[in-house]
């Protein structure tokens, strides 16, 4: 352990209550980073933190840990506390012992994942980056409720099954722009998996985002770190990463060597609509436009090889073919060689996603057309053949009669086909419109990752599904006449055409609202997952009535 006689103590007066903290690395400038490190609930305290803070000091940083009231060496009781309390007590020895203005790098354990949470929101821009360890999040009742004996209001709230969904902490954590890393144990008994997967999608969803596995530890890893040097020096590593860039120091340096020659990037903007990848927009000091993708998702990071070399090849494919305006590849990094994660860099394309009702009957036409030309494209190698996104196995439904039946279907075999070129990934949020009325057009057909061969209709069932959760049912179950009306080719029988289109559709049962985030994001707000679920049971209530 580094030596501790770098650390000093002090104490913070806060609403009656005397803060006990720790503090070290006070030689560099105001510019310097401050390390704020958060103990969890229950026996937590900063005393288990000290090895990891002078972690941090000895990397350059400023840094402090302080006990809530309640906790360690502060006054107060701990049954007064709350996740309020917490915050204001973060905020007051923030605003004592750090510059003002001074960048912020938060770290925070279990019941403080809220708490970190909380201070980005308050401190905004000035988190240059963030690090949460076995974190939880709350449901907003929770906030201002005092913590009492444990068997009380607050243990009532928190207690509640998925009560934490709606948790303002997440829509906070998906804004987040700066560095973030998520360390995860091997073992949690305290945090269920669901609040650690949701808690990551919101990170990765902006932020410069890392998980940190910890394989053999369990919930408490303050005091993991405090006896494991090895990955308490990684985790700061992580955390660390790129600071002065926010996280993006290697992907800025890469993009320069890509550019025009004499172009430097002034903005960057985020593209609205993504799920499995971050999109952003670059503005050059010319004012001419390009886009970014970057999977920063551990699944999709994971798969980034085979995706975007896959996706670099399509679009030089495209680029020869009329009909379809796919965007122009300009550079790849499908391994994260020289990027901070896998990345795609490419041409802007004009328009925007549209999943408003304006126009609606027309953009499907547009829409049915478009795939229809997307089925006509003959490469000279055949990309990959598509792989199914569920099983039988896989599915889990809502239970019933209904749902019985229709994984039934998908039971069988696959029906024969005769292969063709497709896009597998097409709908509505990958497809940018521009104009309005009778002018309105496709300007744009993005997210080409998923290219396969394999049957029509299969891309027709993509495009049904997401047709029925935005719109209404009745959109999806139309929208084959719509693509055979516009040149399409010619789709399955009925009872093979049920299989594709029901083993699309049952991808997403039973949370169809997690496909419906962006749309959300996009002003569909009606999109609730009550709504969601009830447009996802009519659907294949429908099919398995006309195709049954």
């Amino acid at each position: 352990m580094r030596r501790m006689t770098e650390l000093s103590p002090f104490t913070c007066a806060h609403d009656g209550e005397l803060l006990s903290g720790v503090y070290g690395g006070d030689a560099g400038g105001p510019e310097s980073a401050t390390v704020v490190l958060l103990h969890g609930a229950g026996n937590g305290s900063k005393e288990r933190l000290l090895p990891l803070l002078a972690e941090f000091v000895s990397r350059g940083c400023r840094g402090l840990a302080f006990d809530f009231s309640g906790h360690g060496e502060s006054t107060g009781e701990l049954r007064e506390l709350s996740l309020r309390r917490r915050l204001e007590q973060a905020v007051a020895v923030i605003d004592a012992r750090v510059p003002a203005g001074g960048p912020l790098i938060l770290v925070g354990f279990s019941m403080s994942g809220q708490t970190v949470a909380d201070l980005v929101a308050h401190y905004g821009e000035r988190v240059a980056a963030l690090g949460v360890c076995a974190p939880a999040v709350y449901a907003r009742e929770a906030w201002d409720v005092p913590f009492g004996a444990g068997d009380g209001r607050f243990s009532e709230i928190i207690r509640r099954p998925d009560g934490w969904r709606a948790s303002p902490a997440l829509d906070v954590l998906r804004a987040y722009e700066g560095r973030a890393v998520l360390a995860v144990p091997g073992t949690d008994a305290v945090i269920p998996p669901d609040v650690t997967e949701a808690v990551q999608d919101a990170l990765a969803a902006r932020a410069q985002f890392t998980r940190f596995e910890v394989p053999d530890a369990e919930h408490m890893l303050g005091l993991w770190f405090q006896e494991h040097a090895e990955d308490r020096r990684e985790f700061v590593t992580a955390v660390l990463t790129g600071l002065g860039d926010r996280g993006w120091t290697a992907t800025r340096s890469w993009l320069a060597k890509q550019l025009p020659q004499g172009r430097t990037v002034t903005g960057t903007a985020f593209a609205q609509g993504g799920w499995s990848a971050q999109m952003r927009r670059l503005t050059l000091d010319d004012g001419s436009e390009l886009a970014l993708r970057t999977f920063v998702k551990p699944f999709f990071r994971g798969h980034a090889p085979g995706l975007l070399s896959r996706e670099a090849s399509i679009l030089t494919l495209l680029a020869a073919q009329d009909g379809i305006p796919a965007p122009r590849l300009i550079a790849v990094d499908a391994t994260a060689e020289h990027c901070d994660h896998p990345s795609l860099l490419m041409s802007l394309l004009p328009g925007r996603v549209r999943v408003d009702e304006e126009d609606l009957e027309r953009r499907l036409d547009l829409l049915a057309g478009q795939l229809a030309r997307i089925h006509r494209v003959v490469p000279q190698e055949r990309p990959r053949t598509y792989q199914a996104w569920t099983s039988p196995e896989q599915v889990r439904t809502p239970g019933g009669a209904l749902w019985e039946r229709a994984v039934d279907v998908i039971r069988r075999e696959p029906p024969t086909y005769e292969g063709c070129f497709l896009h597998r990934d097409f709908h509505p949020g990958n497809v940018l419109f521009s104009g309005a009325g009778p002018a309105l057009r496709i300007s744009g057909v993005v997210d080409w990752v998923e290219t396969s061969w394999g049957p029509a209709d299969l891309d027709v069932a993509h495009c049904s599904t997401a047709l029925a959760l935005l719109h209404g049912p009745q959109y999806g179950l139309g929208f084959r006449d719509r693509y055979e009306a516009h040149g399409g080719r010619r789709l399955a029988a009925p009872a093979d055409h049920l299989y594709w289109r029901l083993l699309d559709a049952l991808t997403y049962s039973p949370d169809a609202a997690k496909l419906a985030g962006p749309w959300r994001e996009l002003g569909r707000t009606d999109l609730t997952a009550e709504v969601l679920g009830g447009r996802l049971a009519a659907y294949v209530g429908g099919l398995l009535e006309w195709y049954g």
